[in-house]
């Protein structure tokens, strides 16, 4: 495959991804959060199922078979993805369309932060300016003279964080099984199976709530989740990690673009300015270090950083649409 097709398959994904805010916040008809969750995240797991069942038996036979602690990782990281997707979910339902994308977007700058504060590994320098931004994008896209968010725009933050720590599980766990496939899937089935449970505690969703939101579910579930996931890692493999980085960046003009489009949602300018601040911070960290590497160190870990890197915009994904 050239890398002009590569990238044109990221650019796909990203609208699908950017598109499926909306979808989100308006096709879920009386369906609750919890039910709605657990629904697309079932169906995008059943829909890479067969890809990922190859590929476990394609790594058993010629590296080795999955533990029983790799399968215990791969439980926590579909629990961290259900309360990710779950937050986001609930806050996007009470926030601009345009809003949650942007303020999603903090996860990627929270990545390296995380992992310097818990796992003492080096960031580059890169981070702290990127974290800045992004810092001052959220206080303008608060849309006040204080720092006044609303409540969705609260739960989807709080998802940032969420989805930030589920991008160091998920780079891990790929370096760790060489399958990022049956991770990607055992995370999905996780999640759906989970957020199911709760959602029959908590909600009692009825078959009519279901096919209220039948065709927000085939979207986010096939579409988002299954076929995104699928392209993202096929784009992944023939174009450049900074073409890859910008490209999937890009998921959150999408998203305002489709607020716009379908929603009707309008930025203030000082909004607008946060809103690019975020995007900068957010391309930033991902991209200058492609451009000024650090140099090697002998107490840095190599491998983690390195797969938290390719990770970064990988589970952009899987998990958070």
């Amino acid at each position: 495959m050239t890398r002009l097709r590569a990238n044109l398959l990221l650019v796909a994904t990203a609208i699908i991804w950017g598109t499926t805010f909306v979808v989100q916040q308006a096709w879920l008809g009386t369906l609750g959060p919890i039910a709605f969750t657990a629904a697309r995240f079932l169906l995008g797991a059943l829909v890479i199922l067969p890809l990922a069942l190859r590929q476990l038996r394609s790594v058993s036979r010629t590296i080795r078979p999955l533990q029983w602690n790799d399968w215990l990782l791969l439980l926590v990281t579909g629990c961290v993805l259900f309360t990710a997707a779950l937050l986001q979910q609930v806050g996007i339902l009470h926030t601009q369309v345009t809003n949650a994308g942007f303020l999603t977007a903090l996860y990627v700058p929270l990545v390296p932060l995380i992992g310097l504060v818990l796992l003492q590994h080096q960031v580059h320098w890169s981070t702290w300016p990127a974290a800045l931004a992004s810092l001052g994008g959220t206080y303008l896209l608060s849309g006040t003279d204080a720092l006044i968010l609303g409540t969705g725009d609260l739960w989807v933050i709080a998802s940032a964080l969420f989805w930030a720590i589920h991008v160091l599980l998920v780079a891990y766990l790929a370096v760790r099984t060489h399958a990022p496939l049956v991770v990607a899937a055992a995370q999905f089935l996780t999640c759906g199976l989970l957020g199911l449970l709760a959602s029959l505690l908590f909600e009692g969703p009825t078959p009519a709530d279901f096919a209220s939101a039948f065709h927000g579910i085939l979207y986010a579930g096939i579409l988002s989740v299954g076929i995104g996931f699928t392209l993202q890692v096929v784009g992944q493999r023939f174009t450049h990690p900074a073409d890859a980085a910008i490209i999937l960046s890009s998921e959150t003009l999408f998203a305002a673009i489709a607020g716009f489009l379908f929603l009707g949602e309008r930025l203030l300018q000082q909004q607008l300015i946060g809103a690019g601040l975020i995007l900068a911070g957010t391309l930033g960290v991902q991209l200058v270090p492609l451009l000024f590497p650090p140099s090697p160190s002998p107490l840095s870990l190599s491998e983690p950083p390195r797969a938290i890197r390719a990770a970064s915009s990988a589970s952009q994904n899987s998990c958070r649409k």
